[in-house]
């Protein structure tokens, strides 16, 4: 046995110049076609089975079969022989190849598994076997019809009496034991990811049942899903960047949206009681494992409850995600047991802070105490010489308790400063109704009891920004639309956003956010130049 030679898979692009294998497809599609047969002329391939499913259905037909005989070798080898006439088509990509002569074994992948297809030069005639070894290659794509047997050593394959190229493969994949390794190549390839690594598509199925579960959790509780436009006429004053555009015909400047909820409550002013939106978001700043330029975020409010309530909804969502995609409310990250049945845990940012920093909000009688006490502590606090007590209590969780928080915690009751669309707790006006949950020391989502009141709202608006326009930003606006909806009224209400991208992280056990996103934001490799270009902001 050995390999065919015109079929050998890449081992290293330093070693063969892929623009001669290249032109050597080139040349044998050139010779396809002077003989009259375009593959890429084919239109339909009527597939009548999978690889998976047929492996299967020969292993039960065929467990059947020797139970029947009751040990009578003869009657098993009968029985396996009715099975032949059981003739099959399936469709996909080869991805190996063994030539022994009249005789050729190849690994064809489709969509759900590998199967082994046995070709032989008197079953599909001697011009196709001649073409097939001289001008077919690994990576085409190819139809086979035959039957499902199973092969002296033991591997059920396709016994193939007609095979069809369906389309032509021009470049070779990668080498078959090392495969595509180089993360960037992978990142910037991603068909080329799912062809050469299958369990990468494994990732983004579960991706889909999440979102597929996601909405029929929220559909169950009587939500409605809703979408909002992705263009917006202003930028809001809030602190994430937003990235800009021109709207031509009606000459005006545009921002690409940053968020969905201002949208989303003006439909609770509306009547709309639970309302929730799958929404990509677009975000002009920076990359790391975590972040992308645009992602997908999942926001859901309900009206006439509050952010106690959103705390229930988002602890036992988790928990049935969990089972329907991992088959446990216990799951693997990262080498760490995240247990995300048990009661997640509940802390004031005050007692966060002085459960993980040792620092007591309460001791601070002013906001001169709250700096000297950050400066002693050496806490950097953005604010400087204008940091009020809240801007400190925030900078020490940060500092002191956000890589402290694997487990499923979440962190309520934030300060006024960073919380411009929550509504001020009525026991203590300094403080937010207002949480995030934390897992594996990161921020996966947020949620209030949602300002209702026009007046406020209004007043934290111009505070936002003036805060902007003193550190040299004139750009952001007062969504005026949303404070004249609130003036109408909103019914209180809960709010919930979350990162759709962490979620599936979480769930998949993916380090990164780009291995989540089918095509993540890639700096482009200049013209000309096989090197890959690193992003500034890019993950190391």
């Amino acid at each position: 046995m050995s390999e065919n030679q015109n079929n050998i898979p890449v081992q290293d692009e330093e070693v063969q110049d892929i623009n001669i294998l290249k032109k050597d497809r080139l040349d044998k599609l050139a010779s396809l076609r002077e003989g009259g047969f375009d593959p890429y002329q084919t239109t339909k391939y009527d597939v009548t089975g999978k690889a998976a499913e047929l492996k299967a259905e020969y292993e039960a037909k065929e467990a059947e079969v020797i139970a029947a005989a009751n040990g009578d070798e003869e009657a098993v080898k009968a029985g396996l022989e009715t099975l032949n006439s059981n003739i099959i088509r399936i469709a996909g990509r080869i991805m190996s190849w063994r030539d022994m002569g009249k005789a050729n074994f190849i690994d064809v992948r489709d969509n759900t598994d590998r199967i082994q297809v046995y070709i032989r030069s008197n079953d599909i005639g001697t011009d196709l076997f001649k073409e097939f070894k001289k001008k077919w290659d690994i990576g085409d794509v190819i139809g086979v019809e035959g039957f499902v047997f199973r092969t002296r050593k033991g591997e059920i394959s396709i016994h193939a009496h007609k095979i069809e190229l369906l389309s032509k493969s021009l470049l070779p994949l990668p080498e078959k034991w090392h495969g595509l390794k180089d993360q960037d190549a992978r990142y910037r390839q991603r068909y080329l990811d799912l062809i050469v690594n299958p369990d990468v598509k494994n990732t983004f199925v579960k991706r889909s049942l999440i979102i597929k579960e996601i909405r029929n959790y929220l559909d169950n509780l009587g939500y409605i899903e809703v979408e909002t436009p992705v263009l917006l006429p202003i930028q809001i004053a809030a602190a994430a960047r937003p990235f800009k555009t021109h709207h031509n015909t009606l000459d005006m400047d545009m921002f690409m949206r940053i968020e969905t909820e201002l949208n989303l409550k003006k439909l609770i002013v509306g009547g709309f009681d639970r309302v929730y939106e799958v929404g990509r978001i677009f975000r002009n700043e920076g990359m790391d494992p975590s972040h992308n330029p645009e992602f997908t975020t999942i926001e859901m409010y309900q009206a006439y409850t509050d952010y106690i309530g959103m705390m229930d909804l988002i602890e036992n969502m988790y928990r049935s995600l969990a089972f329907k995609i991992c088959g446990s409310d216990t799951i693997s990250y990262q080498g760490v047991d995240i247990e995300l049945g048990k009661p997640w845990e509940r802390l004031t940012m005050v007692e966060a802070v002085k459960k993980y920093a040792g620092v007591d909000y309460n001791d601070w009688a002013t906001d001169e105490d709250a700096r000297a006490c950050a400066k002693a502590h050496e806490v950097e606090v953005e604010e400087g010489e204008h940091a009020t007590k809240g801007h400190v209590l925030i900078a020490f969780f940060d500092a002191f308790v956000e890589d402290k928080l694997i487990q499923p915690t979440i962190i309520y009751d934030y300060p006024v400063e960073n919380s411009p669309l929550a509504k001020r707790k009525p026991s203590d006006p300094a403080f937010t109704e207002r949480f995030e949950y934390f897992i594996y020391c990161r921020e996966m989502g947020n949620a209030f009891s949602e300002l209702n009141d026009p007046i406020d709202q209004k007043q934290r608006f111009v505070q936002q920004v003036e805060a902007r326009r003193a550190l040299g930003d004139m750009t952001g606006e007062v969504d005026e639309d949303f404070v004249t909806a609130l003036e109408y009224g909103m019914p209180p209400t809960g709010g919930l956003g979350l990162g759709l991208d962490r979620l599936v992280m979480l769930l998949t056990d993916s380090a990164s956010i780009r291995d989540v996103l089918l095509f993540p934001t890639m700096k482009p490799i200049p013209a000309n130049s096989g090197r890959a270009v690193k992003d500034e902001d890019e993950e190391e």
